[in-house]
């Protein structure tokens, strides 16, 4: 969408969003979210960039009372499966855990380091950790990466815990390491070049691991959580390595099987947890966010919000997308570009950012999608706007928003009229890049 048409914004959408938001200044003006999501087992948490201090503020905020009023069991974000279990084991108090969180953050090694290693993440686990010293070991809150990215971390962590706990499936998987050690310096992308040429390469020493670290899971005799981590490192090793090969091949395949290892991640999870067990995800908005209800659907894409409310409507599927008018945000410019705080323009005239601030006269607000979902004026789509880890905000209107239908794509949506950037912890990255996704890097 090269220009957006600013007769999107017709009176009659904006009087609808003053109409029926409410003002969103403290805890007490989301009573009518946890109204709202009553009983669910899936909560969605979004965001409209990676790098803004409210999106994570008020996600915290909105998970603290979930966990405390409605007795949630983890949270699973949108970042690496072996940096996040450190830090869950630090949440739950585990021993050997780290002696702070500064010191588990520093852990966090890969670009874009400032996603998960930031003052508000922090703050929200030395949280989560004092919240769990009133809990009975089997009842503490956890904290999970849901993404598939890290093929190297997982591969060491699988090899790590064999070593101690199974010399035969140890073998297997230095085998299944020693086939993709020689496209490991780039983080898979010498990997999906080298399948257009043989389209298998590790995939049967990847398959062969997994089934036997799977075949011994009830014979391990460690701690659950290890064993269960062990298992998801493996899927992480299955999942990357056809992420790879279908990086090739461009169009939807690999953002697909991205979402679908989210999902598949957190049904685990769940399973781990046990049958009362539920979820908070956070998020970026284009994964949390239904994708039927965007353009990208037209390209054959899935995301993690419409698998779950096809798989688990009966269950309770609420999805809460975020957006703001104007401020700041933590970026690069290009991948492994270098943090910096860049400005965020003032939305476009047509989006919804600026219905929302012709509406919202510069306050907060929130809206519940059922109190507007049948109205007709707000059934065509509106561009969205969505900022990855790599932002131009120059050049923004040529690819920063989504074509979307806002009552359809979530069930309710925080509008932050001025947002600021985040506060990362001053990491060096390794020079290791996450690799480019579709669309956004999201």
């Amino acid at each position: 969408m090269d220009t957006l048409d600013n007769s999107n914004n017709s009176p009659q959408i904006v009087a609808l969003l003053k109409n029926h938001s409410t003002p969103l200044q403290n805890l007490e003006d989301l009573d009518p979210l946890m109204d709202y999501i009553g009983d669910a087992k899936y909560v969605l948490l979004g965001e409209a960039s990676h790098g803004t201090h409210e999106y994570y503020t008020w996600r915290a905020k909105i998970t603290q009372r979930l966990i405390k009023e409605k007795g949630f069991s983890f949270v699973g974000v949108e970042g690496d499966w072996p940096d996040c279990y450190r830090l869950n084991r630090y949440a739950k108090g585990y021993l050997n855990s780290g002696t702070d969180i500064y010191t588990v953050m520093n852990e966090f090694k890969r670009w874009p380091t400032w996603m998960w290693a930031n003052w508000e993440t922090a703050a929200f686990i030395e949280w989560l950790k004092e919240y769990n010293k009133k809990l009975s070991a089997d009842k503490r809150i956890g904290f999970y990466g849901l993404d598939v990215y890290s093929f190297s971390e997982s591969m060491n962590s699988i090899i790590e815990y064999l070593e101690k706990n199974d010399p035969k499936a140890l073998q297997i998987a230095r085998t299944a390491l020693e086939c993709f050690e020689p496209y490991s310096k780039d983080e898979g992308q010498s990997y999906a070049r080298a399948s257009a040429f043989v389209p298998i390469l590790c995939e049967k020493e990847i398959l062969t691991m997994l089934t036997e670290i799977r075949k011994n899971i009830p014979n391990y005799n460690s701690d659950a959580e290890n064993v269960m981590s062990t298992e998801q490192n493996a899927y992480i090793a299955r999942n990357a390595e056809k992420y790879y090969r279908a990086m090739i091949k461009r169009g939807s395949a690999s953002w697909n099987i991205r979402d679908e290892h989210m999902v598949s991640t957190i049904e685990r999870l769940l399973k781990f947890h046990g049958n009362q067990s539920k979820v908070i995800v956070w998020e970026h908005n284009t994964h949390i966010g239904d994708a039927r209800a965007t353009d990208m659907a037209s390209e054959g894409m899935v995301n993690v919000g419409q698998l779950l409310r096809e798989q688990y409507a009966t269950e309770g599927v609420i999805a809460i997308g975020f957006g703001s008018y104007k401020g700041s945000v933590i970026a690069g410019r290009n991948w492994g570009d270098d943090m910096r705080t860049l400005k965020v323009p003032k939305a476009i005239e047509g989006s919804w950012e600026h219905a929302f601030h012709l509406a919202s006269n510069g306050q907060n607000r929130l809206l519940l999608m059922n109190n507007i979902r049948n109205e007709k004026c707000i059934s065509d789509y509106i561009g969205h706007r969505a900022i990855g880890v790599v932002y131009n905000p120059e050049h923004e209107s040529y690819g920063n928003y989504v074509p979307t239908i806002l009552p359809k794509r979530y069930d309710a949506f925080i509008y932050i009229d001025q947002t600021t950037a985040l506060h990362p912890l001053h990491i060096q990255p390794d020079g290791s890049q996450i690799p480019e996704t579709y669309p956004f890097g999201m």
